[in-house]
This record gives structure tokens, sequence and C-alpha cells, in this order.
């Protein structure tokens, strides 16, 4: 499809990705973001799919989070260890274009089809080899944590969490929703290290380079 080929200014998928995958990946996330001055890091946030994997980059500067970039890898409808394999590539792909230093991800939750856990569990540990591959300090959250951070409340839903994404990261355009998760999952991640700094826990990691949290 021709979505798969486009590049990266217009696509959210990276272009040398996608120029070796014969599946369809995300619409076109397109949004201005300016870098203001100091220190800042770059946080990635990934919402695990074996269909779809969102992503979403941040720069939190300190006072706050800054929209970078955002976006989903489509698997298509191959066999399962293709699915896996676009998913390792794509995450990847999006650390070595963005540059992030660490990374959140979702944990899995129960869901009442086996066989649908089972794949996301696989999903959510090929995007966590990606980024244990590329050296990144990568973090788990529960949903109910990532909610919490970001609208208040553990029992907000998939609409809500866009919403107050967009507020806080001063978008003009909606997210598609498994970005905007993603997005959510970085700016849960970028709140729960501010926490930890002032007690010097900010760079914890764990066997693995996985902090628990």
């Amino acid at each position: 499809m021709a979505s798969a080929h486009q590049t990266m200014m217009s696509s959210d998928t990276p272009s040398s990705l996608a120029s070796q995958l014969p599946h369809s990946l995300c619409d076109v996330l397109n949004f201005v973001f300016f870098e203001p001055a100091g220190v800042m890091t770059l946080i990635l946030g990934i919402d695990p799919g074996s269909r779809i994997t969102g992503y979403g980059v941040v720069r939190d500067t300190g006072r706050g989070c800054v929209y970078v970039a955002s976006g989903c890898i489509r698997t298509g409808s191959g066999e399962l260890h293709e699915r896996l394999q676009i998913v390792y590539r794509g995450v990847r792909e999006v650390i070595q274009t963005y540059g992030p230093v660490t990374m959140g991800i979702e944990k899995v939750f129960m869901a009442r089809n086996a066989d649908s856990a089972l794949k996301l569990g696989q999903a959510r540990g090929a995007a966590i080899v990606a980024g244990a591959e590329e050296n990144l300090e990568i973090a788990e959250y529960t949903a109910t944590q990532v909610k919490q951070a970001v609208t208040g409340t553990g029992g907000a839903n998939k609409e809500q969490v866009q919403m107050m994404v967009m507020h806080m990261l001063k978008l003009t355009s909606k997210p598609q929703i498994d970005a905007s998760d993603a997005l959510a999952i970085a700016i849960c991640h970028a709140h729960t290290r501010s926490s930890l700094l002032p007690h010097g826990l900010g760079t914890a990691r764990s066997r693995g380079g996985r902090l628990r949290l």
C-alpha cells in the first residue's frame, strides 16, 4: 500500500523500515514542536499490540512535556512471528530516529481471551527487547497508573485520555487512539521520573535495564 512507502515527514513509520515492510502503517501525525532551551530528556512511550503498536515521543523540560512525535506501527495480517518482527524493527527504528534515552511501556492486563493476552505479551516483549538493544532505561506501568497520571483518575476511558494528552501537549489535532495512549505512557513516565529524581532514583535500573514501578 502507498502509506507503507511514504517518508518520515508524511508518515508515522520510520522511512527505512517502511521500505522493507509489505504491511500498511499508521496515518500521518504531523505536529510542529519547538525545542526550548535547557537540559531536557527525550522519553518514548509504547502502547504494545500484536496488530497495532502505538508510540509517542515527548521531551521532558523539567516543567512539563513537549510533543516530539507519535504514530503507530501496523503489523498487518501475517504470521505472528512476522508481526513480532515488525514490532521489534519498528520500535528500534523509532529509537534510532528520535534518540530517546528512556522508555515507558504498558504492562499486560488480564484479557478475557487468553490467546489475545498471550499475543499482547509477546508484542510487548518484542518492544522491550528493542529498547534494551538500544540501551534504554525501561519502566513498566499499569493502565490505571497511566490514566491516573494523565487524567487524575484511574477509571478514565480512552477518549478522556486522548483529550487530556492533547491539552497537556498543546496539540491541535487528535492523535490516533493507540498513539495518544503511547503519549500518555510517556507523560506518566516523565512524571514518575520527576518524582524519583529528588531521591536519587531517577536512573535506578534493575537487572536487564528495567525499572519496575
